[in-house]
C-alpha cells in the first residue's frame, strides 16, 4: 500500500536478436529511491522481483526524443561501430534508459549502455 513514485532511470535489458532487433524478453527496472532502499517494500504481484544491480562500467551514448525501440537498435548500432572490435563489452544484452516522464515534450534524455567485460 505505499507508493514510491517515478524513478529514473527506466531502464529496459534488450536482448538483441540476430537482426538487431528486441527479442520478445525484455526486462524493464526501476530503481528503488535511496529511503526505500534498507528496507524496500514486498511487491504484491509475483512477477515483480527486487534484484540488486551490482556496479559495472558501462560504454554509454545519449540521444534525445521520444525514444521508441527502433531508436535504440539504431543508436545500439552506432555505439557498436563506434567501439569497433577491440572494446570488450556484453553481447547477449544492453540497457536501454528513459529518463524524463511521458509529459516533458523538449530536453529528452535516452541513453544506451553496453556493459564492460
Amino acid at each position: 500500500g505505499l507508493g514510491m513514485g517515478m524513478t529514473a532511470p527506466v531502464s529496459i535489458t534488450a536482448f538483441p536478436a540476430e537482426d538487431g532487433s528486441f527479442q520478445q524478453k525484455v526486462k524493464v527496472s526501476l530503481r528503488i529511491p535511496s529511503q526505500f532502499q534498507a528496507n524496500p517494500p514486498c511487491p504484491t504481484d509475483e512477477s515483480i522481483k527486487i534484484e540488486e544491480r551490482q556496479g559495472m562500467t558501462i560504454y554509454s551514448t545519449q540521444f534525445g526524443g521520444y525514444a521508441k525501440e527502433a531508436d535504440y537498435v539504431s543508436h545500439a548500432a552506432k555505439l557498436k561501430a563506434a567501439l569497433g572490435s577491440e572494446a570488450a563489452y556484453r553481447k547477449d544484452f544492453y540497457l536501454c534508459n528513459g529518463y524524463d516522464p511521458p509529459m516533458k515534450p523538449y530536453g529528452r534524455r535516452n541513453e544506451v549502455w553496453f556493459v564492460k567485460e
